[in-house]
């Protein structure tokens, strides 16, 4: 269970990386409809396929189908919002399925094994979701310092034009406008 969840906690560190990063692009409305809408079906034939099976292996293949349907959802709401705080929460999302899954495999064990693998599954989802928050942090403090760069090359390049004069300062601010999207 140790080994399983350092994978899953790498797994979802690179998923979150990727996320945060803005890897994916912005979906339109519709993309986002028909992907929820397809995210239902594959939900609804994946617990289908559970019915067949009883007892624990019936409840982790339910977890499983129930994690499935969450991540892709999260994702899909990421990627049409497009915002860092969607990421993070696509992120999230993706740490409570996991503990979710994990949580039902830990059920087959006794005693203080299901103990330990309970709170090893636990501290996976709390080290995923805190890695989630920085990443987001990071994302945010970098735009605002790229945002700050930008703002502060525009005004000395609007400096430089305050010596010209009539159309030559006109096409200088016109220029340090179009360069520094003011």
């Amino acid at each position: 269970m140790i080994q399983t969840s350092m994978r899953t906690r790498a797994q979802v560190c690179v998923f979150a990386a990727a996320l945060l990063a803005g890897s994916a692009g912005a979906v339109t409305k519709d993309e986002y409809r028909a992907t929820k809408t397809r995210i239902g079906t594959e939900y609804k034939a994946a617990k289908t396929k559970c019915n067949a099976l009883s007892g624990q292996p019936q409840n982790l293949c339910v977890a499983e189908a129930k994690a499935a349907e969450k991540r892709a959802k999260a994702r899909a709401e990421a990627d049409y919002e497009n915002t860092p705080r969607a990421r993070e929460k696509a992120v999230i999302a993706e740490a409570e399925a996991n503990y979710m899954v994990a949580k039902e495999q830990c059920a087959t064990k006794t005693g203080n094994d299901k103990d330990v693998c309970v709170k090893a599954a636990k501290a996976s989802e709390t080290k995923a979701k805190a890695d989630a928050k920085a990443a987001r942090q990071v994302t945010v403090a970098k735009t605002d310092a790229k945002d700050t760069k930008r703002d502060a090359d525009y005004k000395v390049a609007r400096e430089k034009c305050d010596p010209l004069t009539g159309a030559a300062k006109d096409k200088c601010v016109a220029d340090a406008k179009a360069r520094y999207a003011q």
